[in-house]
């Protein structure tokens, strides 16, 4: 069979997502892999691209906020690792007994703890669904200690390790994920509490994968938290509702699926290769994909410095929050907001405006009514 002349040719197969965005990251770097903080973290601020895209190639973004010159101090410290490993030792130390305590089993001797050791990531995950359906189908009691689940993201597997997964007798599962921060009189911080249903909700996603094809299981979307308790070593329980965690992470990782797309509309020569590229052309190629930054991000993501300063500079009003940005509509910039306050922009029927400018003209009515002030006499020190 011949070919026209003209016809030039064979195209080559299109590119891949996977090898699209390995070219991002850059040849021969091999990808970062996700956690369940991660994955927790893009829950939190679903509408950022930026890292979306980052995560969802594998980028090492400590590296490239160090190359930017904006390193990040971000992580857990040595000793709050080490407090928080010590801790999940004493809850299930004696095969669990104070786990079990809290979901109320009294004898923990006839809870099954099987082995879920096995060779690689892959060998650990089918070990894991082993045992989770063999315990589903005891009708007992069974405490899953670390095991590893999977998740595709972006086209690749993501391991996940939960504290553990206690198996009830009518087959429910339960995710119980272990905290070193303090519950004090009852109630622990709330940040923290938020951060913590966020990684559990990506471990109840995970489980759901298994428990598909598992006969009679049943995932719980509610967690259980273990802390300890008013500062001491005595761990205490409560129950977490995951279900609003989950809802969010679920649909942010139906984005990262499609994350090519983001790939495809970025310019040409794009790269975030930190070996290779200049601090100038990373730059360039960061500010490529657009950022949603708010002062959370500080506590998650290892660019936020770099992304701050750049909303800082453009003067974005996200710099002061995410409900401050809700609260003034189309008003973007802190230069706009201040312009419309005075009555030199904006519309007036806009309710934004409208509310911008009675606050002004409450605060000059206070000034003016405000007696004033006059200096301190000095009075000399009687020693």
């Amino acid at each position: 069979m011949s070919t026209s002349p003209d016809s030039g040719p064979p195209r080559p197969p299109q590119t891949t997502r996977r090898h699209l965005l390995a070219e991002l990251r850059g040849p021969g770097v091999a990808p970062r892999p996700l956690d369940a903080r991660a994955l927790a973290a893009l829950a939190a601020n679903p509408g950022c691209r930026r890292r979306a895209l980052l995560d969802g190639a594998g980028v090492d973004k400590s590296a490239l906020a160090a190359k930017l010159g904006s390193p990040a101090p971000f992580g857990q410290s040595q000793f709050a690792i080490v407090r928080g490993n010590s801790f999940e030792a004493k809850v299930k130390a004696d095969g669990g007994r104070e786990l079990l305590r809290l979901l109320g089993v009294e004898e923990p001797g006839g809870v099954a703890v099987p082995e879920l050791t096995a060779a690689g990531p892959e060998g650990r995950v089918a070990r894991t669904a082993l045992a989770l359906r063999e315990a589903t189908g005891s009708g007992g009691w069974t405490l899953l200690d670390h095991p590893l689940l999977a998740l595709e993201v972006a086209g690749s597997p993501v391991y996940l390790e939960p504290d553990a997964v206690v198996v009830r007798p009518d087959g429910g599962w339960t995710v119980v994920e272990i905290k070193s921060f303090p519950t004090v009189d009852g109630s622990a911080d709330a940040a923290k509490v938020g951060a913590a249903a966020r990684q559990a909700a990506v471990y109840v996603l995970a489980l759901e994968r298994v428990a598909a094809v598992t006969e009679g299981a049943r995932v719980a979307h509610s967690v259980l938290l273990v802390c300890p308790k008013d500062f001491s070593n005595v761990p205490t329980a409560s129950v977490v509702d995951v279900r609003k965690q989950r809802a969010v992470t679920r649909r942010q990782l139906g984005r990262l699926t499609r994350i090519d797309e983001i790939a495809e509309a970025l310019p040409e020569g794009v790269s975030f290769d930190v070996a290779e590229r200049s601090p100038e052309e990373l730059t360039a190629s960061v500010e490529s994909v657009p950022h949603q930054y708010a002062p959370e991000c500080l506590a998650a993501c290892e660019l936020a410095f770099h992304c701050r300063a750049r909303s800082r500079e453009t003067g974005a009003v996200e710099t002061l929050g995410r409900s401050v940005r809700g609260e003034l509509g189309g008003l973007t910039t802190v230069g706009a907001v201040l312009a419309a306050a005075r009555g030199e922009a904006g519309d007036p029927d806009d309710p934004a405006v409208a509310a911008l400018r009675r606050a002004r003209a409450l605060r000059e009515e206070a000034l003016a009514s405000a007696p004033a002030r006059t200096p301190r006499e000095h009075v000399a020190c009687p020693c």
